[in-house]
């Protein structure tokens, strides 16, 4: 793991728990999106700021976020991403969204792959409650981008780095 400057740990996303369970496999404080409604809750709207939550409007593409992923990354911080966007419906993993592909053209900042398992199975979306299941996180080697390879911005571009990451996390298996 990148102890110090910017990193981007990309995960893929199962469950609430994600954030939370990727926070515990880092020696460091990182910064990670959350929606933006989350932050009406009473007790999420006092805690998720004091936790380096960056809120993000799901409608659409956010440019405020964005610009915050990129100005945290800057600064020399950590961030967590989940490239497909949003929570699995199924447990499985799904395509990449290409906003991480803009940060990392933006940033060039060191991305290490995570993949999360069991997540799903502890705490599933559409509800069921909270189940004890086994849950991991497998923590790939950093990719680095360079700007020459990245070569002319735009969503084309964006959308197959994205989906580059998104393969890395694909290719992480429990031992």
């Amino acid at each position: 793991m990148i102890q110090s400057g910017p990193v981007i740990l990309a995960m893929n996303h199962e469950s609430y728990l994600d954030p939370l369970l990727a926070g515990t496999a880092c020696d460091r404080a990182i910064y990670f999106l959350a929606r933006r409604t989350l932050l009406d809750a009473p007790v999420l709207g006092w805690l998720l700021p004091k936790l380096n939550v960056i809120p993000v409007n799901q409608e659409g593409v956010d440019r405020s976020a964005i610009k915050a992923l990129i100005r945290t990354l800057n600064a020399g911080n950590g961030v967590l991403v989940f490239p497909e966007g949003s929570r699995t419906l199924d447990g499985n993993l799904q395509p990449a969204e290409p906003g991480l592909g803009l940060v990392i053209s933006k940033t060039l900042a060191p991305v290490v792959p995570m993949r999360i398992f069991g997540a799903h199975k502890a705490l599933p979306r559409g509800g069921g409650g909270l189940h004890f299941a086994p849950i991991t996180i497998v923590i790939g080697e950093p990719i680095r981008f360079s700007a020459a390879e990245l070569g002319p911005h735009g969503k084309n571009v964006y959308r197959q780095v994205s989906e580059r990451v998104m393969d890395a996390i694909a290719a992480l298996h429990l031992d």
